[in-house]
């Protein structure tokens, strides 16, 4: 489009984008994936939608978030060698998801170039994190 700004990116690779709530911002963000990472991206978008058809989306602090009505559960993030994909209540999941945080209840998944997404896992830790509260922002 004449006039679009093309986004620039952290020096991790993670897309600079505006924040915005919907699909919309969701879609600008996985665009702006780079590499191989936008496959990926639109991949665990995908998933988590047909996990859960009725997900809310959301662009903040330069990462796609998904939720449901009483908040959020799943956050994406580009790293140079990997996408990370941030459960929210990760460590209420089973099995909980492998790489810790410091912030308490929060589990990571890191995603490499050569490394296949787990759809069914992905989208029982969905359906796992629907039954619990979601987390407010």
């Amino acid at each position: 489009m004449a006039g679009t700004k093309k986004p620039t990116h952290s020096s991790s690779t993670n897309p600079y984008i505006t924040k915005g709530d919907g699909d919309e911002a969701v879609q600008a963000y996985i665009a702006a994936m780079l590499g191989w990472k936008r496959a990926l991206g639109k991949h665990i978008d995908a998933t988590i939608g047909k996990a859960f058809p009725e997900v809310r989306k959301q662009v903040r602090w330069n990462a796609p978030f998904y939720g449901k009505e009483d908040g959020w559960f799943l956050a994406m993030y580009c790293y140079k060698n990997y996408v990370q994909i941030t459960f929210l209540t990760g460590s209420s999941l089973d099995p909980v998801p492998p790489k810790a945080s410091k912030v308490e209840g929060t589990r990571y998944l890191d995603i490499h170039e050569d490394e296949p997404l787990d759809e069914e896992q992905l989208s029982s830790w969905v359906r796992q994190a629907l039954e619990l509260p979601g987390q407010k922002l």
